[in-house]
């Protein structure tokens, strides 16, 4: 059974708890008739104005982050070091700038597109946000698309995970938000605990 995730699941305000929940659902997208779909294995939350990390931190509003500030069920792609698109989801309430970064997740469809991505095979894992965004073909041109409605879309298809096999800790490359950096707001689960 598969059924795309409400808008509900994105507008809760813990977005802590949405980055927890993404943890086996299925990121999927259609681009030129080409469907591709990954078990997202690993997420980071980043909790708005009052977190250090966040690219809304502050109240920052850019031309870039002013996406961050959609009702939730919104994508968030940015590139980073002029090379990478990194999903996020936009969650939370309108004017509420939470996202959680997709890190990582393991291949369901569309191998042979995924393939001609990469450049490569993309092998059991595709590991670090930028290769979940190129695997799966998403592009800074899809900011702003609705999770429910674009070409980007979330499913739930009833793959269980022990909540005891969730992995928490601190998110990576972001030393220069302080304290904030300690946070334990990354998750991750090993694809053998995927059931």
């Amino acid at each position: 059974m598969s059924r795309e995730l409400p808008r509900s699941f994105y507008l809760r305000d813990d977005v802590v708890q949405v980055a927890r929940d993404l943890l086996g659902k299925v990121l999927l997208t259609r681009f030129n008739g080409k469907i591709t779909s990954a078990i997202i294995t690993e997420t980071e939350a980043y909790a708005g104005v009052h977190d250090r990390a966040s690219h809304a931190h502050g109240g920052r509003r850019t031309e870039r982050t002013e996406v961050m500030y959609a009702r939730g069920g919104t994508a968030y792609v940015y590139l980073c070091y002029g090379i990478h698109h990194l999903f996020n989801v936009v969650c939370n309430a309108r004017e509420i700038p939470h996202a959680v970064l997709v890190r990582a997740g393991v291949p369901v469809e569309g191998l042979e597109a995924m393939h001609e991505r990469l450049v490569r095979p993309p092998g059991t894992l595709l590991k670090g946000p930028g290769v979940v965004a190129k695997a799966l073909g998403i592009h800074v041109r899809h900011t702003g698309s609705d999770l429910l409605t674009g070409p980007i879309r979330i499913a739930d298809r009833g793959i269980a995970i022990d909540p005891a096999k969730v992995l928490a800790g601190p998110r990576i490359g972001v030393d220069y938000a302080g304290d904030d950096a300690l946070l334990p707001y990354r998750f991750l689960v090993r694809p053998s605990d995927l059931r």
